[in-house]
């Protein structure tokens, strides 16, 4: 029987065998308790071209206490920053790699607001 991480895993491995047939960048999400993480990797894995996160010293600071990274507005920020990095890199497509979490939430927030960015996924 499968814990909950294995069977986020397996969700995972699925979908990154799906997005790894597309030749496309990669938008990652990682998701804790108490921050959620972006990453853009290039479409060998090989290189992360863009990233951002709530534990970046400068959004810490505009989210004001501690803990206030694990929230969907937090998790709209992070979305916003992650489309504006991409753009710098020269990518403006890419695939959504939600790491085996639900669409729902945080998820689903960063997500809308690297659409609403510019980003295309």
């Amino acid at each position: 029987m499968l814990n909950k991480r294995e069977q986020r895993q397996r969700r995972a491995k699925q979908t990154r065998a799906r997005i790894a047939k597309q030749d496309v960048a990669r938008l990652t999400v990682f998701r804790s308790n108490l921050h959620i993480y972006a990453h853009i990797i290039s479409d060998d894995g090989a290189k992360v071209l863009a990233t951002a996160s709530t534990v970046e010293k400068d959004l810490r600071t505009q989210l004001g206490a501690a803990g206030k990274g694990g929230n969907a507005a937090a998790a709209a920020i992070v979305g916003k920053r992650i489309a504006e990095r991409a753009k710098a890199a020269g990518i403006a497509q890419v695939a959504f790699d939600r790491s085996g979490f639900a669409y729902h939430g945080r998820v689903k927030a960063l997500a809308e607001a690297a659409r609403e960015a510019g980003l295309q996924f």
